[in-house]
């Protein structure tokens, strides 16, 4: 496993490999109990042997999860939360017995706050013949070690403005006399 990261430790282009994982009977069958998906592609290999695939196929989301769990250590970061997917994309089935990884890398960084950053990470979900199985973008809130500074207050371009309200802004207008 890699050393915990902050938002600060982060920045575009840094790039990981999870190690793998396989794919077991047990897992589709225990994610079809857990979602209540017993789709025949996944749990009836009489049935998805008429199928395309020929035998049965894991579900995508047991995919997109196992991923969530393999890139949260490698890199491991102190997560806030998962924000969003973009693009996500289930380019080919997941069979039983195939050893998956992610392979993630950094896209971009960007201050949230004084406490956090919004991470876009490139995912890709790869089988044991390195096809891409699943992939996009996944948008995470990750926290900072330390509090990062205030923005500072944007400034009025005063060439767009009248004068006198120029000059109100600045603090340099006259008083009205009494």
């Amino acid at each position: 496993m890699c050393e915990l990261m902050f938002f600060e430790d982060l920045q575009p282009g840094m790039e990981w490999k999870s190690p793998g994982r396989t794919i077991t009977e047990a897992d589709v069958v225990s994610f079809a109990g857990l979602t209540g998906d017993y789709n025949q592609i996944h749990v009836d290999h009489e049935f998805a042997g008429t199928t395309p695939y020929g035998k049965p196929i894991a579900h995508g989301l047991l995919g997109l999860s196992y991923l969530a769990g393999l890139c949260s250590h490698y890199p491991s970061v102190r997560t806030i939360a998962l924000v969003r997917l973009l693009d996500w994309r289930f380019e080919r089935p997941i069979f039983i017995g195939d050893t998956i990884h992610v392979l993630s890398e950094i896209e971009s960084c960007s201050p949230k706050g004084r406490k956090s950053g919004e991470v876009v990470w490139h995912r890709q979900l790869l089988n044991q013949r390195g096809e891409i199985v699943q992939a996009g973008r996944m948008v995470t809130l990750v926290a900072a070690r330390e509090f990062m500074p205030r923005k500072s207050r944007a400034r009025i371009d005063t060439g767009t403005i009248d004068d006198s309200v120029s000059e109100k802004l600045n603090g340099t207008a006259a008083l009205p006399s009494r």
